[in-house]
């Protein structure tokens, strides 16, 4: 996946710069939400209970204040993702133990034969590596800021 095909997949509509949740439940159901007003899921309670059960397997807070959850669902047809920031830090039982403060939510169709979702899920894992990157990650304001340094961050 080229880097502008993977600009591509984020979308102005799916940019959450002031998160409002302060737990991990509370930022899972208001990313769903999201999803469910701008018509990108067909069933919010399907992708709850699936993400719920994605958690229970383990956290998706990955460290250095990060979370990625993530899973597949019959509740789309489309690969979607959601970028939201948290000033405060949110309770996320990362990893590493510390608040989350940048999610990144994928959803992947069920039936998603090119496995598009685990090649993005890796990129985004190798872009938030960066220190910079996520240092830059947690001032933006602007869905162009972020599309900014997504493009800047140069993956291959």
């Amino acid at each position: 996946m080229e880097n502008r095909e993977f600009v591509s997949l984020f979308e102005e509509n799916l940019f959450l710069p002031n998160l409002q949740a302060r737990t991990k439940k509370d930022a899972i159901v208001e990313f769903v939400d999201l999803f469910v007003s701008q018509k990108k899921i067909k069933d919010k309670e399907i992708l709850l209970e699936m993400l719920q059960q994605r958690e229970s397997l383990g956290s998706t807070g990955i460290g250095k204040g990060i979370a990625i959850p993530h899973g597949r669902t019959l509740s789309t047809t489309n690969l979607i993702i959601a970028f939201g920031k948290s000033k405060l830090g949110i309770k996320f039982k990362a990893i590493d133990g510390k608040p989350v403060h940048l999610i990144f939510m994928i959803i992947a169709p069920y039936l998603d034969k090119k496995n598009r979702y685990l090649v993005v899920l890796g990129k985004l894992v190798e872009l938030l590596g960066k220190k910079k990157i996520r240092e830059k990650l947690l001032q933006v304001n602007t869905f162009q800021e972020f599309k900014d340094i997504i493009e800047g961050g140069k993956l291959k």
